[in-house]
């Protein structure tokens, strides 16, 4: 894992095409901007983690149904 140091303001470039920008500090608190092409899906971790369960669960479902038929 790479770790950086950033202020305020301040970005970092993954890439060509996604900047994350330190938009605001608060206690332990950190704000990111991100700016990314529409094709480049942008989630936070529990959010993507909700989605790949869901995917899971329907691809599961469709595989019963062919098994059944």
């Amino acid at each position: 894992m790479l770790v950086l140091s950033r202020q305020k303001d301040e970005s970092i470039i993954i890439g060509d095409d996604v900047e994350v920008t330190i938009v605001d500090v608060r206690g332990d608190k950190v704000r990111l901007g991100i700016t990314a092409p529409k094709e480049i899906p942008v989630h936070r971790r529990e959010v993507y983690e909700a989605i790949q369960r869901e995917k899971k669960e329907r691809e599961e479902k469709e595989r019963e149904k062919k098994e059944d038929k």
